[in-house]
């Protein structure tokens, strides 16, 4: 695999339809958007919504 979970590194499943990546250990979802996986851990991306 060349993108996996930047958390706990393991792989990710990949879902056309969903256009999401899943971690296969913790679960935890990362949105594609626009073609582009967004990969920040959940804490960064709760930083950007309280600007």
């Amino acid at each position: 695999e060349i993108i996996c979970c930047p958390m706990d590194k393991a792989d990710l499943k990949y879902d056309k339809k969903a256009q999401t990546l899943t971690c296969k250990k913790c679960k935890y979802v990362y949105p594609i958007i626009d073609g582009i996986p967004d990969l920040r851990p959940p804490y960064m991306i709760e930083a950007d919504k309280s600007k």
